[in-house]
């Protein structure tokens, strides 16, 4: 057994725990650990969705190929398809799926406010129709806990009510107070030992009500703080002044995760601001759609000026796609619509999301973080 295999074994079946081993000097960027019972996450990172028990088009063993250090997996599908109670059965979801790795479960409460038409609130929880077949059901936060908790799921969410924007102060403040109280009741049914419990505040965009759920949810307390509703339609500059309002009042030594974020130049100026972790849908979505991350912006491989062109994706990139595949066989691929495009584009996005996080952990660690931001906003008006 390698020395890195010993160290592997000894993180893992560790109890949550972060730790934050070095600051910037220039910003409030940090650089950290979590350890989980499945391994230890470097941070600042990015976290893949795994809706389906699966990140899209990719096996277990490319993500880890890629660097991939956790993923996601979405607690309102899960509960629907297959269900929490057989994935229990079969050993938990990282059994199920073959990943050995944390997994972090979100808790089904921006689905359910994705779902308006079909979804009702109470102070109870949520009863809602699903949209695979239309039966009935009633999600409420002891629910939430214990689909996680079948799940084994390292890092579990409250449930909460995603505030939609934009939303009147009396609406945002009558949200912030049921998910308050759903998050205290959600701490209160929790069981599992060494799953870690994450804290959502809500407030739309009002900073004093993001204050309120800073304090209200301090005071229950929880093992990390997550910022929820930031990516539901506000201007983007709306986005990053909230963030830099609600960051600082999150406790410091604990983990600081912003959900539903985001493009690259968000994950930049969110680490900058101190933010520890993220989740998004874009890598793996737009790859689906065609458009792939390089150094200068975005690339839309459907365009008719690839047609002939050999260079790959990017120059210097190492991944396996850059490797092997030319720009002009991916947009055959692409406006062929064979699976392969999905998984080639995909294995470049999550690569390129991967090595900009690692970039930017090695950047806090040298103490060059402002240099390496403004490197990395030069290669973008080239």
């Amino acid at each position: 057994m390698t020395i890195d295999e010993i160290f592997c074994c000894y993180i893992k079946n560790m109890p949550f725990k972060f730790e934050i081993t070095h600051r910037s000097s220039e910003s409030n960027a940090r650089l950290g650990k979590i350890d989980t019972p499945h391994g230890r996450i470097e941070t600042p990172a990015f976290i893949p969705v795994g809706t389906q028990a699966t990140v899209k088009s990719l096996t277990p063993e490319e993500l880890c190929g890629l660097g991939v250090q956790i993923i996601l997996g979405n607690t309102y599908h899960l509960y629907l398809r297959p269900g929490h109670d057989v994935i229990g059965k079969l050993g938990g979801l990282h059994r199920f799926m073959h990943w050995d790795r944390p997994i972090l479960t979100d808790s089904g409460g921006y689905q359910v406010f994705s779902l308006a038409r079909l979804r009702k609130i109470s102070d109870e929880g949520v009863t809602f129709q699903s949209h695979l077949d239309g039966s009935s059901h009633l999600l409420t936060p002891e629910k939430t806990i214990e689909i996680q908790e079948a799940l084994g799921s390292d890092i579990m969410m409250c449930l909460d009510e995603c505030t939609p924007y934009p939303a009147t102060r009396a609406e945002s403040r009558s949200s912030l107070e049921l998910s308050i109280d759903w998050a205290r009741r959600c701490k209160e049914s929790r069981s599992a030992e060494g799953s870690a419990l994450f804290g959502i505040v809500q407030g739309s965009m009002f900073e004093d009500l993001r204050a309120r759920g800073v304090e209200a949810l301090t005071n229950i307390g929880f093992d990390g703080y997550a910022l929820g509703g930031l990516s539901v339609g506000a201007p983007k500059e709306l986005m990053l002044s909230l963030a830099a309002f609600t960051l600082p009042l999150l406790p410091d030594s604990l983990p600081k995760y912003v959900m539903g974020v985001g493009y690259p130049e968000d994950l930049v100026e969110l680490v900058s601001l101190g933010a520890d972790m993220f989740d998004c849908v874009i890598p793996t979505r737009n790859a689906r759609n065609g458009q792939l991350f390089v150094r200068t912006g975005t690339l839309n491989i459907c365009n008719a000026r690839y047609q002939d062109d050999n260079a790959p994706v990017e120059e210097g990139c190492p991944c396996y796609t850059c490797r092997h595949y030319s720009r002009a066989y991916l947009r055959h691929l692409f406006m062929a619509k064979e699976l392969l495009a999905c998984r080639l584009n995909t294995i470049h996005n999550v690569h390129y999301f991967m090595a900009l996080m690692s970039n930017m952990r090695e950047a806090v660690r040298l103490g060059r973080f402002e240099l390496f931001k403004k490197e990395f906003y030069s290669q973008r008006a080239c």
